[in-house]
């Protein structure tokens, strides 16, 4: 069994008794040796404990001859950025993302950021550090050199966006105190936007709560700055910033599922014919928009190393998933909490109607559940229960990612948690409310016998 910090996709653990320096600096002396020859990028986010923690990983690496790129405070998408660009040889956040004050974690990646999962080395660096099979320092240990100028990473996000097709837009955008605003603040000068600006000073201590807009208790802040100010729309991030939530004119959050088909739809004018990654939790908007816009969809299992597996095979230009993790192949086929809200403001500015006007037609054409958790004794009793209920009426089954049953006028996707003991479920109609309504009852009522 791996140790308690290391997950499917990256590290994360309580501080200090699941993560703490002397761990990293063993995580770095494993990570050395997974790597390819180069230089390895350092980068952080806002929290207390991520200087130790990075300084920790940093020592564990430069005793292996390593050198070292710490690119500072950051987004998990500037390390992603700079490991590419830089031609490196991989790359650490030390990053908690929207976990609890007393977490912290690690997301890791090598050459041209791909991602270090359990799969491709990740639990391999556990087994090495549990076991103390790690070599002895080198003779000779590794430099470290701070790169804290974030100009090219600016440069390569204002590309995405032709800057005379820009409105003078009004932006409300909610950094959570992480560290988003200081890359909104380098982005402004290049951009006919008027900031309105909630909770923007990157803050370890995070006053007004973990940033995390999926919790419906942290959105009001945005929700009211948006009314308040009568601005276009909001933007919220995440406190490592891989992943951004939106806000329509009325102050209503939007499901992130609708962002994906919106998306692809920016994407494909700007590249015709691409294909498009997306998962099969909710499909029918994104493959209708997607093959509107001229695109390719192709689905693929959820999670980010999937999807960025599936998006190299395809030469996928864009991939979505309704989690808010959006992934462009320009850049590096990485998500991005960036690209997605300025190319939403370029579609904005050019189409000449509300973010919610654009919403909200498919939402009526295609209305969803959002995800709905259930926790459960045994997720295949539960799951046999769901399909021998409706076995009779012969659905459409994929096993893409859990179970997707299509009954051709709604569907659903079941699948199971990879961290908890927890059951997600997503429904979806076409142009049927009542008919949403009534299958997430039916289902609920399944689940939680």
């Amino acid at each position: 069994m791996p140790l308690p910090a290391f997950k499917a996709y990256d590290l994360r653990g309580r501080v200090p008794d699941e993560l703490n320096p002397a761990l990293a600096r063993d995580i770095g002396i494993a990570l050395a040796g997974q790597l390819p020859p180069g230089a390895i990028v350092l980068g952080r986010d806002v929290r207390l404990s991520s200087p130790a923690l990075q300084a920790a990983l940093s020592e564990g690496l430069r005793s292996q001859g390593r050198e070292i790129i710490d690119i500072g405070v950051g987004g998990t998408e500037e390390v992603y950025f700079q490991v590419d660009h830089l031609g490196a040889a991989g790359g650490v956040m030390v990053t908690a993302s929207h976990n609890p004050m007393d977490y912290n974690g690690m997301k890791l990646v090598r050459e041209h950021a791909r991602p270090i999962s359990s799969d491709t080395g990740l639990f391999a660096i556990s087994d090495a550090v549990e076991a103390s099979d790690l070599p002895a320092p080198v003779a000779t240990p590794g430099t470290e050199t701070a790169a804290p100028d974030k100009s090219a990473y600016i440069e390569h996000l204002l590309g995405y966006v032709e800057a005379k097709a820009l409105r003078p837009l009004k932006l409300v955008v909610n950094a959570g105190n992480g560290g988003a605003g200081t890359v909104v603040d380098l982005l402004a000068p290049h951009l006919p936007f008027d900031f309105v600006r909630v909770f923007h000073e990157a803050d370890g201590n995070f006053p007004n709560g973990i940033p995390n807009p999926l919790l419906p208790e942290n959105r009001q802040a945005t929700a009211d700055a948006v009314r308040a100010h009568g601005a276009d729309f909001g933007i919220a991030w995440d406190g490592d910033f891989d992943r951004c939530f939106f806000f329509d004119e009325t102050g209503a959050f939007i499901e992130g599922y609708y962002l994906v088909g919106l998306l692809a739809e920016a994407i494909l004018a700007k590249q015709p014919g691409g294909k498009v990654v997306h998962d099969p939790r909710l499909v029918w908007n994104t493959v209708e928009q997607v093959e509107a816009a001229g695109g390719v969809p192709v689905l693929c299992k959820s999670g980010h190393a999937f999807i960025k597996e599936k998006m190299r095979a395809e030469d996928a230009v864009y991939g979505g998933e309704m989690s808010a993790h959006h992934y462009f192949r320009e850049f590096a086929y990485a998500d991005s909490g960036m690209i997605p809200w300025l190319l939403i403001a370029e579609l904005v500015s050019t189409s000449g109607r509300s973010l919610g006007d654009l919403v909200a037609e498919r939402v009526a054409k295609f209305p969803c559940s959002g995800e709905i958790n259930f926790r459960v004794a045994d997720a295949k009793v539960a799951v046999d229960r769901v399909m021998a209920h409706y076995a009779a009426q012969s659905p459409a089954i994929d096993r893409t990612d859990g179970i997707s049953a299509d009954f051709g006028d709604w569907r659903f996707n079941l699948r199971s948690s990879n961290t908890e003991p927890l059951l997600r479920l997503n429904i979806e109609t076409r142009a049927d409310r009542a008919l949403l309504d009534a299958r997430t009852r039916e289902l609920s009522d399944l689940l939680s016998a």
